[in-house]
């Protein structure tokens, strides 16, 4: 955060706080504070804002930089390096690390130390529609953290930590800087010597497994089943049980399509990161379908085109369709019909199956496409006409057409032709705006 070098202000509260000198050493900060928590503790019935206060007057004086900054400025330049205030631990890790939790209670306080929540592990699993169409089961070869079995997450021979000197047990560190005149910097970052755990582990007590990261990798195949048919935004019922004893949740979702297929895991939850001390995170299985050479999905519904012949549009036409589960489905015309360009026609119960409905399926569109010969002889321009309806009778007479501008007609791609006037529009607008913005900039060197 930046800002001027603040005024000085009360620079003897904290002290007070404690109880000790402004001379005090680190040492009599500590017993002080220690005495002074423990008095007033609120598991003890003491005052919490006076526990809260002396956790945050010792977080001050104990390290040396925030130390300097108070004597030198004051309580006010704090509260501006940490935005109002808001650089404070909580006060119950600052006890925490002096007692390892609550005396009172045994078993240690709730309000000790907070336990980090691990990361979300996603993984992306592609799969083709007709995976998604009869269900599938994939095979995914997955690395995670798991704690050390030889010295059982604790990463030490002995079993016990020291707390860091180099941030006093909370993980973090603050430093700020001068970055000129009166200008500071204050940045607050985890602890590099221990990594924002507030703990060391001395190299000769250092487990040898784990070397005092507490976990190892573990490698193992997991099989994925993916369910067909299943909605977005839905949980499985059935690993609920598996969610609470793990304590963690499962998402599943197919982007960019309205309905998604959920994956079901055989032996998921197992696989999920361990780590001491941290709060198990989501496992997250993103399923990318695969794009299908013929069929489009919206939906419960399938989607299909289909190129016909101008005689079979006319005359009536059949043909094979392979479906996603193997199935060949003849497709014919009914006697008589004619199919017109750009048309659609349905078959119920063709399309993917619904959820939790396994029997009942979407409809499958058929979009057709009319190809037209590029030319006609004499000959079968005589014999169409004879066969098709009438043309509709011309009302120009002999003299209206002698009249008239005889025009030709010539092939166009419209979506080509409209691409090429916007960007010809574009470059006009561009030379327009730099014609008009030289006139004006010589108009005002002449003035």
């Amino acid at each position: 955060m930046f800002g001027r070098a603040p005024k000085k202000s009360d620079n003897s509260r904290y002290y007070e706080i404690l109880g000790v000198p402004k001379t005090a050493s680190p040492d009599d900060l500590k017993k002080a504070y220690k005495k002074a928590a423990i008095k007033n503790h609120p598991d003890k019935g003491g005052d919490p804002e006076k526990f809260k206060e002396l956790a945050h007057a010792y977080e001050v004086l104990s390290d040396p930089e925030k130390r300097e900054m108070y004597d030198q400025y004051g309580e006010d330049a704090l509260k501006e390096g940490m935005g109002g205030g808001g650089g404070m631990h909580d006060p119950f890790d600052i006890f925490s690390s002096f007692f390892g939790g609550s005396p009172y209670g045994g078993g240690g306080s709730s309000r000790g130390r907070r336990q980090r929540r691990g990361e979300d592990v996603v993984h992306q699993l592609k799969v083709s529609l007709e995976d998604l169409y009869l269900g599938t089961t994939k095979k995914l070869s997955l690395s995670r953290n798991v704690i050390c079995s030889k010295c059982s997450g604790k990463g030490s021979k002995s079993g016990a930590s020291m707390k860091c000197s180099g941030c006093q047990g909370t993980g973090m560190k603050v430093t700020i800087r001068q970055l000129g005149p009166g200008m500071i910097q204050q940045m607050q970052h985890p602890c590099n010597e221990c990594k924002g755990t507030g703990e060391t582990i001395s190299d000769k007590d250092r487990c040898s497994q784990c070397k005092g990261e507490k976990v190892v990798q573990e490698k193992k195949v997991l099989e994925v089943h993916v369910e067909k048919a299943c909605k977005i935004c839905r949980r499985l019922h059935s690993l609920e049980r598996l969610m609470r004893r793990y304590g963690c949740s499962i998402y599943y979702f197919l982007p960019d399509t309205r309905s998604a297929m959920f994956v079901r895991l055989n032996i998921c939850l197992v696989f999920i990161p361990l780590q001491p001390d941290t709060v198990t995170g989501d496992i997250v299985f993103v399923l990318q379908q695969k794009e299908h050479p013929k069929f489009k999905r919206k939906g419960d519904d399938l989607f299909v085109e289909h190129t016909l012949s101008l005689t079979e549009a006319l005359c009536g036409f059949q043909f094979i369709l392979s479906h996603l589960d193997g199935r060949q489905l003849l497709i014919k015309s009914q006697p008589g019909e004619v199919v017109k360009p750009n048309s659609y026609k349905a078959i119920n119960d063709e399309g993917m199956p619904m959820y939790q409905r396994p029997f009942m399926k979407g409809k499958l569109y058929i979009h057709f496409n009319v190809e037209f010969p590029d030319s006609l002889s004499l000959d079968q321009v005589g014999a169409l006409e004879k066969i098709l309806p009438p043309k509709p009778q011309s009302q120009l007479t002999d003299m209206e057409i002698d009249e008239c501008e005889e025009t030709t007609l010539h092939d166009v791609n419209i979506e080509d032709e409209m691409r090429r006037k916007a960007q010809h529009q574009e470059a006009y607008e561009e030379d327009d705006e730099d014609m008009h913005g030289g006139a004006q900039r010589v108009q005002c060197a002449q003035q």
